[in-house]
């Protein structure tokens, strides 16, 4: 018996550098002291809050997403490297998120 099926043949996986720029406003009922630590902890703490989404709690105001692909050489040195060690690598075929990260 002999099978219909076409033969299966590994997706090939473009890998590139995008600048991604997020702009977000939304309106926040939170505690005074919550919103007064290092800026690290606040922008972890605003992300949190915009995608947990809308509730009596958060307001969006306004949401812009842009993303472009950019050049190689405007990357830093080691995403640079990390881009050969990926364009290089057997693991293409795999899905990105199971893709190896960078320590």
């Amino acid at each position: 018996m002999k099978s219909d099926a076409a033969p299966y043949q590994a997706k090939s996986h473009e890998i590139c550098v995008y600048e991604c720029e997020i702009h977000l406003k939304f309106r926040l009922v939170e505690e005074k002291c919550a919103l007064f630590g290092d800026r690290d902890e606040l922008l972890e703490f605003l992300i949190e809050a915009f995608t947990t989404g809308s509730d009596e709690y958060m307001e969006p105001l306004e949401t812009q997403i842009k993303v472009e692909e950019v050049p190689d050489l405007d990357a830093s040195v080691q995403m640079r490297r990390l881009l050969m060690r990926l364009r290089n690598s057997s693991e293409l075929t795999k899905s990105p998120s199971s893709l190896p990260k960078e320590k």
